[in-house]
């Protein structure tokens, strides 16, 4: 599913490439070394992204993965404050530390860390503080570091081939177009976020992520039956009252700055 998912992704986006005519573009970030090395590297990051997630829906641990997703939030803003020096104020502090004790609570519930849920909130993490730091198109960025991924992609796709067990095998059409179509429902949500990256300040885009988490906790909990104790509850509603607390802050914050910026377009009569 992960081959899959990368080379039909580099189908789509070569496609819409050509479309809007980017292909001067994208040999233009190729020209960057250091772009180019930290495109790999976003890669890289991605492909352990998507195994992981991939293991966790195969696995009926799709509750944990969207834990890690509600997580991911969080972690943006961590890197964002260590690495780029954006500054926290203290609600978002006191975010942080709830999330933390989240995270506890959550570890003493499943009697081990919450890893897979850890890998895709740190995984994701890293991944959009590098696009923030390439700075190039999302359709650019993306489409170099599904090429990069691409080659290892095809190389799994050639032997499960000859070993019969690829899953184009045999199976009906409708599979065959599931396994097409990953390729857009991949590349478009991340090619909003390739271009929301090198937008908005990344403590900013950690808070706009939770449509994501809250649609794949309703899955496992709802469609999935994955078991919930008391204890993981009680883990989730710190992670979402951590959130909560975000959320307002930022609101807050937002309407401050829009009210300061309204004041300084007044003009003073004479």
């Amino acid at each position: 599913m992960v081959a899959n998912r990368v080379v039909w992704s580099l189908v789509f986006l070569a496609i819409l490439t050509t479309v809007t005519r980017s292909w001067a573009k994208t040999v233009a970030v190729t020209r960057s070394p250091r772009s180019l090395a930290l495109l790999g590297i976003a890669a890289a990051f991605l492909a352990v992204n998507w195994g992981f997630y991939v293991y966790a829906v195969a696995s009926n641990q799709v509750v944990e993965a969207s834990l890690g997703y509600f997580i991911n939030p969080l972690v943006s803003v961590a890197l964002g404050v260590l690495l780029l020096r954006e500054r926290l104020r203290r609600a978002q502090w006191v975010a942080v530390g709830i999330a933390v004790l989240a995270v506890g609570v959550l570890a003493v519930s499943y009697g081990r860390l919450p890893w897979i849920s850890l890998v895709l909130a740190v995984s994701f993490g890293v991944y959009g503080l590098i696009k923030k730091q390439v700075g190039s198109g999302s359709v650019e960025s993306l489409t170099i570091e599904t090429a990069v991924l691409a080659p290892v992609a095809l190389g799994v796709m050639i032997v499960m081939a000859v070993r019969g067990t690829t899953s184009f095998a045999g199976s009906d059409a409708g599979l065959i177009l599931l396994l097409v179509l990953l390729g857009p429902i991949t590349a478009i949500p991340l090619l909003a976020f390739g271009g929301a990256a090198t937008r908005i300040p990344l403590s900013t885009l950690g808070l706009m992520q939770y449509f994501t988490p809250v649609l794949q906790f309703l899955l496992g909990v709802l469609v999935f039956d994955e078991a919930m104790s008391p204890l993981r509850w009680v883990g989730f509603g710190l992670v979402w009252l951590s959130l909560a607390v975000m959320s307002i802050d930022g609101l807050r914050n937002a309407q401050g700055n829009r009210n300061r910026a309204d004041d300084l377009n007044v003009i003073e009569p004479d």
